[in-house]
């Protein structure tokens, strides 16, 4: 949902550079690529040459308008409804008082023989 409204309100402009009615280049994010016949240079001198060329910006606009709902906007059943759910939440997340191990240290006795396997009494 976060990327459809990223992109619904994106903006860009699309540039086009053709050479007669040939598409030389076509750009989203940059200036579209010359051909190089526009201008000229001999000698410190630059000539202008009536061009064949020409350009094309297409600049395709965004929303710019959203639609925001605030906390009293809402009706009385979903303002309840969203304060049940919020409180809930953060009472799911409260930390639990720390617990007392009473036998964290404690290393049972070895054992010196198994005596469910010496007998064959097994839990089943």
């Amino acid at each position: 949902m976060a990327l459809l409204v990223l992109f619904s309100t994106f903006s860009f402009a699309v540039e086009k550079h053709y050479c007669g009615n040939h598409l030389v280049d076509s750009a989203i994010f940059s200036k579209a690529k010359k051909c190089g016949m526009e201008t000229a240079t001999t000698d410190n001198t630059v000539v202008k040459i009536k061009s064949c060329c020409k350009d094309e910006v297409e600049i395709i606009k965004g929303q710019d308008q959203l639609k925001l709902n605030t906390f009293n906007n809402l009706d009385f059943n979903q303002q309840f409804v969203f304060t049940a759910f919020v409180y809930s939440y953060f009472e799911f997340y409260k930390s639990l008082p720390k617990q007392i191990i009473p036998f964290k240290y404690y290393a049972p006795p070895n054992l010196v023989a198994d005596i469910q396997v010496l007998h064959d009494v097994f839990i089943i």
